[in-house]
């Protein structure tokens, strides 16, 4: 895991939105490789030794999305350095190939399918319930296996969340930007 992604994580327990303390116990570069994660809200923790943070069990996927890396880019409409990009479920497959396609942006995939690894500029994290805190992506590709709602939430507003199967519910003032089947485009509001 990237040391900065600390910054976009919260508790994955059920109270309002917190921040959590990392304490890394072995790092390469600016990936902690094993370390601990806490919130000072609620004393959750975890703890992990293989540069993948789990915040409890999760069957992992082993199917592939049904677009590549480019259409992702495309359809979040992003350029330049900076940032995070999130990947939620089998999406994350795409990850390791949009980094080749926009370097300098860091990508965090949420439980992506096996095979996957944390290294370069994507991190890996297993996680039952949405780990990354509200308005903190500058984009999401969400795999028809995720939780649509808890991932675009997630982005910045006015920046975009795409992802297949059918376009999910909207919230708040969220905007549907495309629709087509099996795709989705949605504006974060």
């Amino acid at each position: 895991m990237h040391i900065e992604l600390t910054d976009h994580l919260r508790c994955p327990a059920d109270h309002d939105e917190a921040f959590l303390v990392l304490i890394p116990d072995r790092m390469e570069g600016r990936r902690v490789i094993a370390g601990r994660l806490g919130c000072p809200i609620c004393d959750w923790t975890t703890s992990w030794s293989d540069a993948v943070p789990s915040f409890g069990e999760v069957a992992a996927t082993t199917a592939d999305p049904g677009f590549d890396a480019g259409a992702a880019l495309a359809l979040l409409g992003l350029d330049g350095p900076g940032g995070w990009v999130a990947f939620a479920g089998r999406a994350g497959a795409l990850a390791h190939d949009f980094a080749k396609l926009l370097p300098d942006v860091n990508l965090v995939a949420v439980n992506p399918p096996q095979g996957v690894e944390s290294s370069g500029a994507v991190s890996v994290i297993r996680s039952p319930v949405w780990p990354l805190k509200t308005h903190s992506m500058r984009g999401v590709v969400v795999g028809v296996d995720a939780d649509a709602g808890s991932a675009i939430a997630s982005v910045l507003p006015g920046l975009r969340a795409t992802g297949e199967g059918d376009a999910p519910p909207l919230s708040g003032s969220d905007e549907l930007v495309a629709s087509a089947p099996g795709a989705w485009l949605i504006r974060h509001r």
